[in-house]
């Protein structure tokens, strides 16, 4: 049977390599920056990869190669000979936020949730953005979802390459600016035709440092446009982030409410009490452009509003089904940018939606904590 690698094992490795600056190993000397990267191989003749980033005091450490060299050593020894091992090293300035520390100019985090996939939970989250925007609010977007971040193409900055910026002795990724809101995927760093094929730690990794390494600054409203369905990045943003509330999308038909009362429970149960502000009844109707005045209910009428008034939340909106809203996601100008139609119309009456639930919601109810998982 194939030796399988855990983070874990190398932890164990790297706890036996000494630091000569303080007389302790490594992890003990606090130098493990983060948890370390497990790759599995992809195809024969490939081996196990491990990614560890160690942490040194300054660049001109006289400990550094041979620190270096001691843990590399040490992982191959625990972990196998064939394993092939990247060591970077950073140095310190100011250490990361702690838990709890993040984000101290942001007022508001929304979760933009759903049960199930392909029920148009980016498209809100692109357009909710942009209605906040236009109504004058500081808004930032983040596309959590690690494994199949589209907001580079709904923005129409897929070409574009966050950089960073030195801030307060951090090196902070600044964000991309684009119709008034700023906005940071996983898509901006890996290529858009390739699968991601990382573990959930990585995964979970890269999602902290988009969180707490990027330069957000002072926002009204943080917008976390999550992946369908439970899963290690819900329960790392709910273990990292106090959300002030989150937004449940589902269209009208049963198979799709029958997921978005789970997307509910995650939320609202009682280890994570997150308040949900509301529920979205995407695609609620079809209407053809040549007769706009027309409503065919195809996927079922009025289910998110039977699930609203049954769980006792508001019904924010309900979003028609607009082959012009599939047209401008694609184009990357999402239909929020203009209200002079009848869906910018809609995405602006919910984003005022949204803004008086969630003063209701602080008005009301304590501040969020975060939640303490094993």
């Amino acid at each position: 049977m194939e030796n399988v690698i855990y983070p874990k094992m190398v932890m164990d490795a790297l706890a036996t390599v000494t630091y000569a600056g303080t007389k302790k190993n490594v992890v003990e000397s606090g130098m493990v920056a983060d948890t370390p990267a497990v790759a599995a191989p992809q195809k024969d003749g490939e081996n196990w990869k491990v990614k560890v980033v160690l942490e040194f005091p300054r660049d001109t450490d006289p400990f550094l190669k041979s620190t270096v060299k001691a843990a590399e050593a040490a992982i191959k020894y625990y972990c196998g000979k064939d394993v092939e091992v990247e060591i970077e090293t950073e140095f310190k300035s100011k250490p990361r936020p702690e838990v709890g520390e993040m984000l101290p100019g942001v007022k508001n985090i929304i979760a933009v949730s759903s049960g199930k996939g392909g029920v148009g939970k980016s498209t809100v989250s692109a357009n909710l953005a942009i209605a906040l925007a236009r109504l004058g609010y500081k808004v930032g977007l983040l596309d959590t979802d690690i494994f199949g971040p589209s907001m580079p193409k709904m923005f129409n900055v897929e070409d574009e390459r966050p950089y960073a910026v030195k801030k307060d002795g951090r090196d902070l990724i600044c964000p991309i600016e684009k119709y008034g809101v700023k906005l940071l995927s996983i898509g901006f760093f890996v290529s858009p035709t390739t699968a991601t094929l990382w573990r959930g730690g990585m995964a979970t990794s890269a999602l902290k440092q988009l969180i707490a390494d990027a330069d957000w600054g002072e926002l009204d409203y943080f917008i976390l446009d999550t992946p369908p369905g439970t899963s290690d990045i819900h329960l790392t943003l709910l273990q990292t982030l106090p959300i002030t509330g989150a937004v449940i999308v589902s269209t009208p038909q049963q198979v799709a409410l029958a997921d978005a009362r789970k997307g509910i429970d995650m939320y609202s149960n009682e280890k994570v009490n997150v308040p949900i502000l509301g529920l979205i009844e995407n695609m609620a109707w079809f209407t053809p452009a040549e007769l706009p005045e027309n409503k065919y209910y195809i996927f079922g009428k009025e289910g998110c509003k039977q699930l609203a008034e049954e769980m006792q939340v508001p019904l924010l909106a309900q979003i028609p089904l607009v082959q012009s809203i599939c047209d401008n996601g694609d184009a990357g100008t999402p239909a929020a940018l203009s209200s002079d139609t009848s869906t910018g119309l809609a995405f602006i009456n919910l984003a005022q939606s949204v803004v008086t639930v969630v003063n209701r919601r602080n008005k009301e109810k304590p501040a969020t904590k975060i939640v303490g998982m094993k």
